[in-house]
């Protein structure tokens, strides 16, 4: 910086110092466009109900709770995570059924629906940070090299935080034939970033496009969006329902429980199957992100109210975002579907799967976990107190 770039705006300023993992923001058209969508109100787009985007409490408090010694390790595995590695063989015959989904870590899912391959927030980097140096890092690797997932017809992506829009990953899928779905103003990333416009769809919510015979609707999700310091809130965020001609499902990219659901399922459900974020919650940002208690009331009211398809666990695992133990979003999501009496699929990372087919149940995650506490769970019948207070308490593997 020369001195006379003192003499320039502090805004200015701020962008020059931007590299280009921030992206860009949306201007001209693109910018036209967002104002006049009806979710974009007072200058920013707005939730479908109110919610807190910053965290609540106290900071204080907090940063005594997630940089505690002792918290910091319960938020990673006490061991290598049991990735399976993902091969061509895996992939090379399409599912019997018609529908495979492949969980590659945190919220990133091939899924192969109906003939066609979709590749929904995909993060191959190693970690979810403008910066090479700082930030999240993975707990386990990447469960194949993006070269080698072969072709996918549409990228789709739920919102442009880091753990979701990966600079990396991204550059090397825009070397690609794909096609780009994204919430409105996203794309000024991705062009940003060396994806042509007519490779991409940017959509509003309850807006669709249709690629390879499949039809992508956004649809709202209760979150926000920012690559930066100064957020203003001028891309969208969304969740996605996705139809083919024989199978339908469901990605909720990041979001907190909101009545829209059961209008989400009514309009384009029931699923065949769903992809629910159920981690990194925390009672300072309850309004942006689910537990898996509410996420699992979210795929029951996508589904109409009752049981229904198969629910797959998506958020959590992949990167410690949050102050809750590493493998707690795994045990809370097994009771309550077990409570609900919904399947639920646990894969490993890179485990492929379909619904209609045999389901992987198993807790993998035991076996690399410290001792987790299920103060969730209701108490059972006439059990005494300490009984009762034993069953709280599992060490990884026990059950």
């Amino acid at each position: 910086m020369t001195g006379a770039d003192y003499l320039l705006p502090f805004r200015t300023r701020l962008r020059s110092m931007r590299t280009e993992s921030f992206g860009a923001d949306p201007a001209g058209a693109r910018m036209e466009r967002i104002r006049r969508s009806p979710h974009f109100v007072d200058g920013a787009f707005q939730n479908p109900v109110g919610a807190r985007t910053r965290p609540s409490g106290s900071t204080v408090e907090f940063a005594k709770i997630y940089f505690h010694k002792e918290q910091r390790a319960r938020r990673t595995p006490t061991g290598t995570v049991p990735v399976h590695a993902t091969t061509l063989a895996d992939l090379a015959t399409p599912p019997a059924s018609g529908l495979r989904l492949t969980w590659m870590g945190h919220s990133s899912v091939l899924a192969e629906i109906d003939g066609r391959r979709i590749l929904f927030d995909p993060v191959w980097g190693e970690r979810c940070s403008p910066f090479p140096f700082a930030g999240p890092k993975r707990l386990h690797p990447a469960p194949l090299p993006l070269a080698a997932l072969g072709s996918v017809d549409v990228v789709v992506i739920s919102h442009d935080h880091y753990d979701h829009l990966d600079l990396p990953t991204i550059r090397a899928l825009a070397g690609t034939d794909t096609v780009f779905a994204v919430p409105l103003g996203v794309g000024a990333h991705l062009e940003r970033w060396g994806v042509p416009p007519n490779r991409m769809c940017e959509l509003d919510w309850n807006e669709t496009a249709t690629v390879a015979g499949i039809s992508l609707t956004a649809t709202p999700a209760r979150h926000f969006c920012g690559r930066g310091l100064r957020n203003q809130q001028h891309t969208l965020w969304a969740s996605w329902a996705v139809t083919g001609p024989e199978h339908r499902i469901y990605h909720s990219g990041d979001t907190g429980y909101f009545p829209g659901f059961r209008d989400i399922g009514a309009e384009h459900g029931p699923f065949d199957a769903t992809m629910i974020q159920i981690g990194a919650y925390s009672e300072y940002w309850p309004d942006i992100h689910m537990t898996p208690a509410e996420g699992m009331r979210a795929h029951l009211d996508l589904q109409g109210g009752r049981p229904h398809g198969v629910l797959l666990p998506i958020h959590w695992g992949t990167f410690n975002l949050a102050p809750h133990a590493w493998a707690e979003p795994g045990e809370w999501t097994r009771d309550a579907g077990e409570e609900a009496g919904q399947t639920v699929a646990f894969p490993r990372p890179g485990e492929p799967f379909e619904p209609a087919g045999k389901l992987p149940t198993a807790a993998w995650w035991r076996g690399v976990s410290q001792p987790i506490a299920h103060p969730w769970r209701r108490p059972r019948g006439a059990e005494s107190v300490s009984e009762t207070s034993r069953g709280d308490m599992d060490l990884a593997g026990e059950r």
